[in-house]
């Protein structure tokens, strides 16, 4: 219980901080990139872990719930930026560039997310039941190998589908899906952090 509880904290941390991260478009090795998806990739590991403790319905109230979380969150960063300024401290204009959302990010995004997170969930526990409950690693991989491409293709077209030249946007897929599959192969021995249960997955 208490290890679901930790895994669970990190996911909806991870969550978070991706979304406030894809505000931000950067350049990696001249490809467009949005910042959270230097974090976002290890969602779904975190993700796994929870299925593998908790269940498959565990999983799935958490995907919501975070999912729900994150947009509480970006209404509470809307709702701060347009409160009137402190006049003896300033205008704090930085906190409205930063944190205030752009609304179409977020809820492609979080769209994105629920999506893949989803289909990620389900393609675990086809391998679990349907293949085996060994090679826990290729657990991973598999749902990974298919809730990525899924991700990356929804979010970046929905965010940034007609806003960016049509170049940007797809740089902005394949990065995604490059740095998320880089991060899913070195983040894939995280399964091993906690143990199977006796019965198997749910």
């Amino acid at each position: 219980m208490v290890t679901a509880l930790i895994v669970s904290a990190a996911y909806i941390a991870a969550q978070m901080l991706a979304d406030i991260g894809s505000l931000r478009i950067v350049l990696l090795a001249g490809m467009s990139i949005d910042a959270g998806t230097f974090i976002y990739p290890l969602t779904f590991t975190l993700r796994d872990l929870v299925h593998k403790t908790a269940g498959i319905k565990a999983a799935r109230v958490l995907i919501v719930t975070a999912a729900l979380i994150n947009i509480v969150m970006a209404g509470y960063f809307w709702f701060v930026a347009r409160l009137t300024a402190d006049p003896q401290v300033g205008p704090q204009l930085e906190f409205a560039r930063v944190l205030s959302p752009v609304w179409r990010i977020v809820f492609a995004s979080i769209a994105a997310e629920v999506i893949s997170e989803m289909i990620d969930t389900e393609a675990y526990r086809f391998w679990v039941e349907k293949i085996t409950i060994r090679y826990q690693w290729a657990r991973v991989l598999f749902s990974n190998s298919l809730s990525i491409p899924l991700d990356s293709l929804a979010f970046g077209w929905l965010a940034f589908g007609g806003v960016y030249p049509v170049g940007v946007v797809w740089s902005i897929v394949l990065s995604n899906i490059i740095v998320k599959g880089i991060t899913t192969l070195v983040s894939i021995p995280g399964i091993y952090l906690v143990k199977e249960p006796k019965k198997g997955v749910e």
